[in-house]
């Protein structure tokens, strides 16, 4: 293939990779949600949001501020868009509101510079959520209302703690209740959840432990909104996957980047520079062109080195993507970090 014909696809993976890195740098979830999902939290949010102003105006006979609190809507999101979210569980949905309501009142009361007030309700209402273990963001949208919500939210004082904040929280996490129980894969808690799941085999069964679990999150030291059933789960997904994509070793091609698809100073690129096409299992000698130990020469049987491959991948500016078509692009891409034909090591001459 000529380089002109070439280049129309090198540009396009270019291309792809400024945009994967835009949406890293942007943070665009990418998780595969079906349209189902997306239609049954729309449908959830509208239900809840409206039984709930119901409930507060015509059982209860209330009115005005006392009615429904905005940071509602907020929770409507998290309980019907994430239901298993771990700050969407019903703790961090009712003491993340009450004592953010609690700490917003006080600095309202207490604080006569109304903004002061109001960046200390929003972060002694994080303090207070951390220490409780109640990590609710819409809770700092309560903290700041009872502070800015004008007069009428002023005129209730504590108040405002039971009506809206408790009565609202309440009625909204009961509401998740009812209306996802229908449905096995959304019920709410997510303790109550009955997704089906296929046990690992005996080979792949976890090792991990509770403590090594509470050990790592010791580690990151910051919130990390996934349970441990969770992490478990994605992890045997993960595996699963990964042994899917790997290479065979009769997919190794001459040419070719693979990639270990290691994270961090790990990770790392080698081109395939020669191989034994007259054994299943032959030498491949590789040079790695990328990452942990650049430079560097070796030779491992087609098995190994299979083993070690995570996947292909084609260079694309600064970055490695993984591709189908990387030997073709590669080829391109031969002068960086390929061995000049003098010195490559051809398997007849070994």
């Amino acid at each position: 293939m000529s380089n002109e014909r070439q280049y129309p696809q090198r540009e396009a993976s270019r291309e792809g990779g400024r945009w994967q890195a835009l949406v890293r740098l942007l943070g665009i979830e990418q998780a595969p949600v079906t349209h189902v999902e997306r239609l049954l939290s729309m449908a959830g949010a509208i239900a809840a949001i409206y039984a709930l102003g119901i409930i507060e105006r015509d059982f209860l006979g209330e009115t005005g501020a006392a009615m429904l609190v905005a940071s509602m809507g907020a929770s409507a999101v998290l309980l019907f868009a994430v239901p298993h979210g771990a700050l969407s569980q019903p703790w961090p949905v009712l003491g993340g509101h009450i004592v953010s309501a609690v700490v917003g009142v006080a600095c309202a009361k207490f604080v006569a510079d109304q903004m002061l007030a109001a960046a200390l309700a929003v972060g002694l209402a994080i303090l207070a959520m951390h220490y409780l273990r109640a990590i609710h963001p819409p809770g700092g949208a309560t903290a700041l209302t009872a502070v800015i919500g004008g007069q009428q939210i002023e005129d209730l004082g504590f108040t405002f703690v039971v009506t809206p904040v408790l009565l609202n929280a309440f009625a909204l996490v009961a509401a998740a209740v009812l209306l996802n129980a229908a449905f096995t894969w959304r019920r709410y808690p997510a303790a109550w959840s009955a997704v089906t799941r296929k046990p690992p085999a005996p080979d792949e069964a976890p090792s991990m432990t509770h403590a090594d679990f509470v050990a790592a999150l010791s580690e990151i030291g910051t919130f990390v909104d996934v349970s441990e059933d969770e992490f478990l789960t994605l992890r045997k997904l993960m595996r699963d996957a990964a042994a899917q994509r790997r290479i065979k070793s009769a997919e190794i091609v001459l040419g070719a980047y693979y990639s270990n698809g290691a994270a961090g100073g790990a990770f790392a690129v080698r081109r395939v520079i020669d191989t034994d096409q007259s054994d299943v299992n032959g030498a491949v000698i590789w040079r790695c062109v990328a990452g942990a130990g650049r430079n560097d020469t070796g030779v491992s049987s087609r098995e190994d080195f299979a083993q070690w491959a995570s996947y292909e991948v084609v260079r694309s500016g600064s970055a490695w993507l993984p591709s189908t078509s990387a030997p073709a692009i590669a080829a391109m891409d031969g002068d960086v970090g390929a061995l000049p034909t003098s010195s490559a090591v051809t398997m007849a001459g070994r």
